[in-house]
């Protein structure tokens, strides 16, 4: 391990490749259980703004088959799915047999971001907070394994990562007025962090607090800690052999010239 500045100690990069190269082959692993056994689960990520979330799901996905782990991460509701039963357009998405879903936020907006900027009656949220826990447990009672994270970040981290994000143009696109208005509530969203964990912190589906103060030690234990919840196994699986290609017989290649290629433009960097 490495110091950083005294203050943290950071996995070295190398032995971090390493580390996520090996859980990325145990999440390949993980996914062919999960498509030859039927098993259906959804991961819920929630957390402030920054926190990581996006970057660990990243990170799971990159070697998945996107036919078996599949990335939710719903805009705003329309206008009609506001009339629908709260839970209706993310049902939708829940897996079926063989599959895993990832919610990229979820249900839990309206106990966050919702609550926090007056986008719900308390009517409604007073709801969300007595039907959540029956909505939960009706899904794993359905055979559903349901695993909630929620990324933890610190006053300072959080801030550093915004002010990150001015100067970076590939990452401004992640300020959007909801990130920067969050910016102004912490002490809020603190609060409705809390009252949420009282009511939704449930036997059957309980939350998994990721600290992501260091996003790369996040990835790596949220990773594992993730693989060590399903009991996958190997799938038995026939050789595969590459046969000798036949002879390609009678085929005559177009000339080059009529086609358009994409200009080799790497040729520049040589």
């Amino acid at each position: 391990m490495a110091k950083d500045e005294g203050k943290r100690t950071k996995i070295k990069n190398d032995v971090y490749e390493a580390e996520l190269a090996r859980l990325q082959i145990e999440l390949v692993r993980l996914q062919e259980w999960i498509k030859h056994s039927g098993h259906r689960v959804a991961v819920i990520f929630e957390g402030r703004d920054a926190a990581g979330k996006g970057g660990t799901i990243k990170r799971i996905t990159e070697a998945m088959n996107p036919r078996v782990c599949q990335v939710v991460a719903l805009p705003a509701p329309t206008e009609r799915e506001k009339t629908q039963w709260y839970f209706q357009r993310y049902a939708a998405h829940l897996p079926a047999a063989g599959e895993m879903i990832i919610f990229d936020r979820s249900w839990y907006n309206r106990g966050g971001v919702e609550r926090v900027m007056g986008f719900c009656t308390d009517e409604e949220y007073k709801e969300f907070m007595r039907s959540c826990p029956e909505f939960e447990r009706m899904l794993v009672r359905s055979g559903i394994q349901l695993i909630k994270y929620w990324f933890s970040v610190s006053d300072d981290e959080q801030e550093r990562r915004f002010q990150k994000r001015l100067t970076d143009p590939t990452k401004q696109w992640k300020l959007s007025p909801m990130d920067l208005e969050s910016r102004k509530r912490w002490v809020d969203y603190s609060r409705a962090k809390d009252d949420m964990f009282a009511h939704t912190d449930i036997k059957q589906a309980p939350w998994h607090v990721v600290n992501s103060d260091i996003k790369k030690h996040a990835r790596i234990n949220c990773i594992s800690h993730l693989l060590s919840l399903i009991p996958y196994g190997d799938v038995p699986r026939e050789k595969v052999v590459l046969d000798e290609r036949p002879p390609q017989k009678s085929y005559v290649r177009p000339p080059m010239d009529d086609q358009e290629f994409v200009p080799e433009v790497h040729k520049t960097f040589l």
